[in-house]
């Protein structure tokens, strides 16, 4: 085994050789990253239709050699990881794995790790090592101060350095867990939030226009939404599907969501204003440790919603309907509070352990409507008694039982129809909403001293 404290700058004889077998956006931020940090050996494949144009993309880049599939990049390297769907790791480590170089390490990008850990003890040979790892974070975001999920699974304590070392130049923020760990974590985490934003993405689909540019949507809280939104249906479907369909613990979680939801809403329509409160408030002391008794007010944990307007998509044209302010019901956070309520999710106990930046943005939105009673009371007050947009909470509603039921079907191919159907429409957007979601991340990454 090569030493443990290996470093780009060494010898190129005496650097690893680093394989990547699968370039899709992860692949390619990952070779891109380990060439900008030094490493000199850094072998890639994808599916053998793309060899050609890889070797094109790659054909200024010595330090990367394009192989015709995952046979040539196995054989020959030091350390493997497999970037690939977590519904087909079995099919694709089935097929590169017994190739796997005597005495090398193997890891996983998939986002669910059960199915990871299974195909490896499965099909990989009893000599080689296994380390796998999770970037929580798009393709698209810096790794800079982000968490990187190492998880050790059959490796000495030399290899896992080794591993460290590997990716130090990331600069990200190393946490430690297990398969189980991860995956409870990334239900938490991830699953039930992409959720909701899927489910804010299909309900307005379905009303065939973008509510933002009908005066709706273009404050502090709605800018998060609206751009979080765009930049999750302008990815890949199966970035979110893995995790979704095949970790148990999203399925629970994305259920309950969609319960949630539900349960509010027909509190709505019924006009019990007592009974909606009583149930938000409690769920606000359960989550943010707020007695009713309080107000709650705190400096937001990540942007106040004056900076967050400078990231809107649109400023209205003309006013809203009622010649009001926009307020409305904000039906998806207070169905998020009142779901991590009933499942016993602490979500700031994941903030510094494993929160992606989706996650960061989505619990500084919940903790800015919940910990202000002025501002919580005004939702709550325009869920029961203002109509204008009960149409919307009604899409929204329907949408999340969509996506449970998808969830909980197992159907990979329903899921992938539902989320393509639902891009398309929003697919005119995606530029610019990605150029705003990029800015937005950044701004509330260095709000809170990450990435410097």
């Amino acid at each position: 085994m090569l030493r443990a404290d290996v470093k780009p700058s060494d010898p190129i004889d005496e650097q690893p050789s680093i394989g990547l077998i699968g370039m899709g956006a992860m692949g390619t931020m990952y070779a891109k990253h380990l060439a900008e940090a030094g490493w000199k050996k850094i072998n890639v494949c994808d599916i053998p239709e793309k060899f050609e144009s890889l070797k094109l993309t790659y054909k200024d880049e010595p330090s990367i050699a394009v192989h015709r599939d995952g046979h040539g990049v196995s054989r020959i390297s030091d350390f493997i990881m497999y970037l690939v769907e977590a519904d087909i790791i079995h099919k694709v480590v089935a097929q590169y794995g017994p190739s796997t170089k005597v005495g090398a390490t193997v890891s996983g990008q998939t986002s669910v790790k059960t199915p990871e850990k299974d195909a490896f003890e499965k099909y990989l040979p009893p000599d080689i090592n296994i380390v796998s790892m999770h970037s929580l974070h798009g393709p698209t975001v810096s790794p800079v101060g982000q968490p990187l999920v190492l998880i050790k699974v059959r490796a000495s304590d030399d290899c896992m350095k080794f591993v460290e070392n590997l990716f130090r130049g990331f600069r990200s923020r190393y946490v430690y867990l297990t398969y189980e760990e991860h995956d409870l974590i990334t239900a938490n985490v991830q699953a039930v939030t992409h959720a909701a934003f899927l489910t804010m993405g299909s309900a307005w689909a379905s009303q065939r226009y973008y509510p933002w540019e009908h005066g709706q949507y273009v404050g502090g809280i709605e800018t998060v939404k609206v751009n979080i939104v765009l930049r999750i249906y302008s990815n890949k479907w199966h970035v979110y599907a893995g995790l979704a369909i095949l970790n148990p613990s999203a399925k629970i979680q994305i259920d309950t969501y969609a319960s949630s939801a539900t349960d509010l809403y027909k509190l709505m329509i019924a006009g019990d204003a007592e009974g909606l409160r009583k149930r938000i408030y409690a769920a606000r002391q359960k989550v943010f440790g707020v007695r009713p008794d309080e107000d709650g007010c705190s400096t937001p944990i990540f942007l106040t919603e004056d900076i967050l307007d400078q990231f809107s998509i649109q400023k209205p044209s003309s006013p809203s309907p009622t010649g009001k302010n926009t307020s409305n019901s904000h039906l998806s956070l207070l169905a998020m509070v009142d779901c991590w309520a009933r499942l016993s999710i602490q979500p700031f106990d994941h903030l510094q352990l494993a929160a992606t930046p989706v996650f960061r943005m989505w619990i500084g939105v919940a903790e800015y409507l919940f910990r202000s009673t002025a501002r919580l009371d005004a939702a709550l007050d325009v869920a029961v008694h203002d109509v204008t947009y009960r149409s919307d909470d009604l899409e929204f509603v329907v949408a999340a039982r969509g996506w449970s039921q998808c969830v909980a079907f197992g159907n990979f191919d329903l899921y992938r129809e539902r989320f393509e159907s639902t891009a398309a429409f929003f697919e005119s957007r995606f530029e610019e909403a990605n150029k705003l979601g990029t800015a937005m991340i950044k701004a509330i990454q260095e709000s809170n001293g990450i990435g410097k």
